[in-house]
């Protein structure tokens, strides 16, 4: 009994080819543009055996005792070149012009996809990967769609044609020929299968080498303090060497690929030659030197047809990375509520959620009840679930069992911009883009928001007598991640955006951690303000920063082990009473 299991090898090819073939479906939107390209490569494979047949009516013309007019084998030669010229011409252009729109199209729709990929997606990928698969990855697709495509077509077209003519003048002759076809089959098949594997460890090696240069460029200042210039160095020169050994390995599996092919085609050109001295069915000269070149451009068409296995195999690998990244699931979007604003009235209930890939609850049966504008501020020690809370309360997660709802409302049932909508966030890790000053603070779906408004944010948030000392204003380019700003001034600049939204709901996550103590206390001031008719999330390190809300909830272990005022838990000398006590002088980190 035969098992039904296809062995790796099938699975691998059928694999490939099913990636290959979904790449070029991307062809469909421009199939004129591509029918126009293969009717190019038809013609231009049509002049290769009038070349052939061309040389033996040239030898003919010369031996003939009676010739004809002889400006007749010249005007031949140019009209087919001229053909031949024609036809590449439409053929290169077209394909080139179908395969870089595939490639346009794709990195698009790439980025497009991971603008809405969840969180748990970039949280198991590292960013320097996937920054290698929209640049190095989408390049050897360009390189499959384009060269490879064009290889395929114009010799394919080229070796059907010119084997045709072969049958046509020795059939007998012509099969002795084809005797050697499975063999260079089994060798290609089995170059491309290595090629592949080679390919996607090339590509991660890229990878690596991305993921290293990233963090050095991001982390030099920490890398400078504590020595670490040896490190990185050592780090990016293994990443770069297993990128080149992959890389000699690729080369050396294609450079041997084409001589081998080579000889095995000589070899038959040999055995044919002997073979055809003593047996050929074609008498004259002319006619043995056509059926020869043309066994001779098989050749040359062979060799270019194996030497584009490997491009494919590459392409195939960079696109089979990118397909992944394509077929993973966005954010589920599955609520239809949009409400115009709510008051903010945040109830969570029973709230039970655990990270993909632990066994351990990052969150264990969370109730709190907020009312509209009360500040609440979460406090505890690092890992006690007060940024889980928070990233819930927004849907950067999903997957949590229990209940998290606004004014009522399960958040699950709003869409998510609508959510999020009523939401402004700072965080502890500010992000600020390579723009102005005001393209920073009126961010997104804000950005054509007037003057007044943004240098209303920013005087609210203290950032604008910093603002103001800068060379061109709120017109100044801050460089990327606010690279020319201090770390409070960049805080401060992400609090503006913040308060710019409007949002009836603020969470201000870990928002005052890199703010000098000046800075802090016109922060303190802002919040004040800012804070009054909406509910505002308080996540801190420095208990003195949040002593004035209306509620604090203690957090420890996923769990709420406390909540009131500051008042009634100083008095109740429970966890946030120890933890204050601890903290009095600000230098413990909690």
């Amino acid at each position: 009994m035969t098992s039904s299991t296809s062995s790796p090898n099938t699975a691998s090819e059928t694999a490939s080819l099913t990636v290959y073939l979904r790449l070029l479906g991307y062809i469909k939107p421009h199939w004129l543009s591509f029918l126009i390209s293969v009717l190019g490569f038809v013609v231009y494979s049509a002049s290769q055996p009038a070349m052939a047949q061309y040389m033996e009516y040239l030898l003919n013309f010369i031996e003939a005792e009676e010739r004809g007019p002889l400006w007749q084998p010249s005007l031949i030669i140019i009209a087919i070149i001229a053909v031949r010229g024609f036809g590449g011409f439409l053929g290169n252009f077209f394909i080139s012009k179908v395969s870089f729109r595939i490639v346009d199209t794709l990195r698009v729709t790439l980025f497009n996809h991971m603008v809405y990929l969840p969180g748990e997606f970039y949280e198991r990928n590292d960013s320097g990967k996937l920054i290698s698969i929209i640049n190095f990855n989408i390049n050897n697709v360009t390189t499959a769609s384009t060269e490879a495509l064009k290889t395929i077509i114009r010799e394919g077209t080229t070796l059907i044609g010119l084997l045709a003519y072969l049958f046509y003048k020795d059939w007998v002759l012509t099969l002795i020929m084809m005797t050697v076809a499975p063999i260079i089959a089994v060798l290609v098949g089995y170059v491309g299968k290595r090629l592949r594997r080679l390919s996607s460890k090339v590509q991660h090696s890229m990878g690596d080498i991305t993921q290293v240069t990233s963090e050095m460029v991001s982390g030099y200042r920490v890398m400078r303090s504590f020595g670490g210039e040896t490190y990185e160095k050592e780090r990016f020169a293994a990443a770069s060497w297993r990128n080149y050994l992959q890389n000699v390995k690729v080369i050396f599996t294609s450079a041997l690929n084409t001589p081998v092919i080579q000889l095995l085609i000589a070899l038959a050109m040999g055995a044919l030659l002997w073979v055809a001295l003593g047996q050929m069915q074609i008498q004259d000269a002319g006619a043995f030197v056509a059926y020869f070149l043309a066994v001779g451009m098989v050749q040359k068409t062979m060799r270019q047809l194996s030497e584009v296995v490997p491009v494919i195999q590459k392409g195939v690998a960079a696109a089979d990375s990118i397909f992944q990244v394509l077929d993973e699931k966005t954010e589920e979007d599955n609520g239809d509520y949009v409400p115009n604003r709510v008051s903010g009235k945040v109830s969570v209930r029973d709230l039970h959620f655990t990270y993909q890939g632990s066994d351990r609850e990052a969150l264990k049966g969370i109730q709190l009840d907020v009312q509209p504008g009360q500040v609440v501020a979460l406090v505890g020690k690092s890992g006690s679930g007060k940024s889980t809370l928070m990233n819930l309360l927004t849907r950067f997660y999903s997957g949590f069992e229990g209940s998290i709802t606004i004014d009522g409302t399960d958040i699950r049932e709003f869409t998510l911009k609508s959510l999020r909508a009523q939401i402004a966030l700072v965080t502890q890790q500010v992000v600020l883009f390579n723009d102005t000053v005001a393209a920073n603070i009126a961010y997104g779906t804000l950005n054509d928001a007037a003057m007044d408004k943004v240098r209303r944010a920013a005087d609210l948030a203290y950032a604008s007598e910093f603002i103001d000392k800068l060379p061109q204003g709120y017109d100044t380019f801050i460089g990327e991640g606010g690279a020319k700003l201090s770390g409070g001034q960049r805080q401060r600049l992400a609090i503006a955006r913040a308060i710019f939204k409007d949002a009836p709901i603020l969470i201000l996550d870990e928002a005052t951690s890199a703010l000098d103590n000046e800075s802090e206390r016109y922060i303190q001031q802002a919040l004040e303000t800012v804070s009054r008719g909406r509910t505002t999330f308080v996540v801190a390190h420095r208990l003195s920063t949040i002593e004035k809300a209306d509620v604090i909830v203690v957090m420890e272990d996923g769990c709420i082990v406390e909540q009131g005022s500051h008042a009634q838990l100083m008095q109740e000398q429970g966890h946030y009473a120890r933890l204050h006590s601890a903290t009095q002088s600000d230098s413990l980190t909690l």
